[in-house]
Formats: C-alpha cells, sequence, structure tokens
C-alpha cells in the first residue's frame, strides 16, 4: 500500500485512541507514520490536522482552563523551547531525529505501564525541576510536535482537577501547533502539504465518532494498556530503523 494511505490509516487510529482515552494523536501517528516517511514531511502533515480538534475542544472547554498555569508556567517555558526544538530538527537529521523520538515514546509508555501495574500516584516535582521539564517538553514539541509526555510528568501533582487539567493541555496544544503551524507557512513547508491536510480531515471526524463510541463499549483501562504497548513496539522499532 501507498505510504501516504497508511498514514491515513494511522491518523484513523490515532484519533480514535485520542477520543477514548485523551491523548496520543500526534504520539501515535507520527510514530507509525516515520515508520515509512520521513519525519519532516508527516508532521507538516500532522501538526495543521491537529489544529482542528484541539481548537474545537479549546472553545468547548475554555471555562475550565486555568490560566494562571496555562499563561504563567506553560506557555512561555514551552514556547520557547518549541522555536528551540524547531532549530534543533535539521542539525540532527531525520535518523537521529526518529532514535530520539523511539526512545521517548519507550520512556512514556513504559512509565505509563508501570504507574498502572503498582496503581501509584503521580509526586509532584520541586518547583525549578517543573519548569526545567516545561521547557524540556517545548524542545521535544519543537522536534517532534509531541510535547505531551514530559509536560504530563512535569506537572505530576498539579493541583487542577481533571477537568481543568485537560481543558489546559488542549489549549496548550492549541496554542504552540498553531505557532509551528506558523513556522511551516514561513519556511514554505505548509502550502505543498495543504491538500493532503485536507484529504485527511474526515479521517479525523471518523476517529473521533469511533472513538466515542469506543469508549463507552470498552474497558478504558485495558484499552490504554494495549496502547501503551503498541506504542513500546513502535518506539523499539524506530530505534532499530534509525540505527541501520
Amino acid at each position: 500500500m501507498e505510504p501516504w494511505l497508511w498514514l491515513g490509516l494511522f491518523i484513523l487510529v490515532a484519533y480514535t485512541v485520542e477520543a477514548v482515552t485523551g491523548f496520543g494523536s500526534i504520539v501515535i501517528a507520527l510514530s507509525l507514520g516515520t515508520l515509512m516517511l520521513p519525519m519532516s514531511e508527516v508532521l507538516v502533515v500532522l501538526v495543521p490536522l491537529n489544529i482542528f480538534m484541539s481548537g474545537y475542544l479549546t472553545l468547548r472547554h475554555r471555562r475550565f482552563i486555568h490560566k494562571p498555569t496555562l499563561l504563567r508556567v506553560i506557555l512561555p517555558l514551552m514556547a520557547a523551547g518549541t522555536l528551540a526544538g524547531y532549530l534543533l530538527r535539521p542539525a540532527l537529521g531525520d535518523t537521529v531525529s526518529k532514535m530520539l523520538f523511539g526512545a521517548l515514546i519507550i520512556w512514556f509508555a513504559s512509565r505509563e505501564l508501570w504507574l498502572m501495574w503498582r496503581a501509584q500516584a503521580r509526586e509532584a516535582h520541586p518547583r525549578w525541576l517543573t519548569r526545567l521539564l516545561v521547557g524540556g517538553a517545548g524542545v521535544t514539541h519543537g522536534l517532534f510536535a509531541s510535547g505531551g509526555p514530559l509536560l504530563v510528568y512535569a506537572l505530576a501533582g498539579a493541583s487542577l482537577d481533571k477537568a481543568r487539567f485537560r481543558a489546559t493541555l488542549v489549549c496548550v496544544w492549541f496554542c504552540l501547533n498553531s505557532l509551528l503551524t506558523l513556522v511551516f507557512l514561513l519556511d514554505g513547508s505548509l502550502l505543498p502539504a495543504l491538500p493532503r491536510v485536507l484529504w485527511y480531515m474526515p479521517l479525523l471526524v471518523a476517529g473521533v465518532v469511533l472513538g466515542e463510541w469506543l469508549h463507552r463499549h470498552t474497558n478504558e483501562q485495558r484499552f490504554r494498556q494495549i496502547v501503551y504497548v503498541l506504542l513500546l513496539f513502535t518506539g523499539a522499532s524506530l530505534i532499530v530503523a534509525g540505527s541501520r
């Protein structure tokens, strides 16, 4: 099958997972897509596509956004980190980027599986470490548009209820992916990719509809375990592919 058709399937799977669990659209689609296509070509499709979902969710849940955390901590540090990561990506090259992304995925998936197995609560970090990790999350977002794993780890123990935490994170992705899309427009890579972005839009909608159905009819805990195991194998595949 043509690689771009495979990417369509991966996008459908990724947005289905996000609708069920609330995370993972870019992480999953990018990790699977870069097994067949250059990371830079996949990113310029996935990032603008994500704006539609994150923008809709930001608007829908705007009353739950915790503005002090968003404006004082996350956005300043992550915006700077995102630009740094974007500038660093060409120096790393596609091969090293794939290996680093694979390592990030393996760390994230194995950590989540460990916490689920131990039923362990997330402990809060010291303030200085939280800010350092948030900046690092920005760098990984600039490199891979996947700052979520490190940001969730950075905000461990944050005194936000589930609704505020989710709404704040969704707003972060909308802001940062809008920034990255603007950068792609300025560097000339966005316009050639727009036809594919539009072609994949119906798959985003289908994934959300399917995911909402699965959310009502499946065990979310077991579903998450399956997704994390899939991510472990995908991360390992990226490292092996990059080392050849």
